[in-house]
C-alpha cells in the first residue's frame, strides 16, 4: 500500500525498458510494479518512466487514457523519475518532437530529442554527479536527449564534458538523459528512493 515502510514504486509499462527498472528497484528493496492504468496511480509512492520511444509512449498513454491522470499525479507531487524518453515525457517543453507530440510535464526544462544523433551515435562516458558523490557515474547514452534550458527552480545534477545538461531535478521530479538501469550502478535509483522515503516520513 502507498505510504508503507517499504515503498511501492510504479514503473510505467506501456513501452520501453521498464523490466530493467523493475529489476533494479526490487533489488534495492522496494516493491516495484508495472503501471498501465490510471487506477494504479493511487497505489504507488513513486513512479519511474523508462527509456524507449517518447513519441510512441505519448501516443500509448493517451490511447490508454492514462496521460491526463499521470499529469495530475505529477502536478500533485507524486515523486517521478524519467530516464531518456522518460526525461522527454517529463519536460514542460520539447524541441524536435514529432508533429503533435505531447509531454506530461513536471520539469521546467526544454529538452531536445535525439540530441546526440542516431542509434549508431550511442556512447558511454563518466559523469561527475556531486549529489551522488564519488566515484563518477558511468553513463550510457542511447539516442539520448539533452536539456537545452532550465527554469530557476531546476537543479542541474550532471553535465557532459561539453557542458550540455543530462541530469536534473525539481522538487520531487528528476530525470536523466542516460540509462542507469543498464550499468549496474544503482545510485540514481537509490537517490530517488531516498527522496520518496523523506517524503513519506514527512
Amino acid at each position: 500500500m502507498a505510504g508503507s515502510a517499504t515503498p511501492r514504486i510504479g514503473v510505467l509499462a506501456l513501452q520501453g525498458d521498464f523490466r530493467e527498472h523493475l529489476a533494479v528497484l526490487n533489488g534495492l528493496g522496494a516493491t516495484a510494479v508495472p503501471v498501465r492504468r490510471a487506477g494504479e496511480l493511487s497505489e504507488i509512492d513513486g513512479l519511474v518512466i523508462p527509456g524507449g520511444e517518447s513519441s510512441v509512449m505519448d501516443k500509448l498513454a493517451r490511447t490508454f487514457e492514462v496521460a491526463e491522470p499521470l499529469r495530475e499525479a505529477i502536478r500533485g507531487g507524486l515523486p517521478t523519475y524519467g530516464t531518456c524518453a522518460g526525461l522527454i515525457m517529463l519536460a514542460d517543453r520539447i524541441v524536435d518532437g514529432i508533429s503533435g507530440q505531447q509531454t506530461l510535464g513536471g520539469l521546467d526544462i526544454t529538452v531536445r530529442r535525439n540530441a546526440f544523433g542516431t542509434q549508431t551515435d550511442s556512447f558511454e562516458t563518466d559523469l561527475d554527479v556531486p549529489a551522488l558523490g564519488d566515484p563518477p557515474v558511468h553513463a550510457v547514452f542511447i539516442r539520448a536527449p539533452v536539456v537545452d534550458a532550465v527554469g530557476g527552480d531546476v537543479d542541474v545534477l550532471a553535465q557532459v564534458p561539453d557542458g550540455r545538461i543530462v541530469a536534473v531535478e525539481q522538487g520531487s521530479v528528476m530525470g536523466t538523459s542516460f540509462h542507469p538501469e543498464v550499468t549496474g550502478d544503482t545510485r540514481f535509483h537509490r537517490y530517488f528512493l531516498d527522496k520518496i522515503a523523506g517524503r513519506v516520513r514527512a
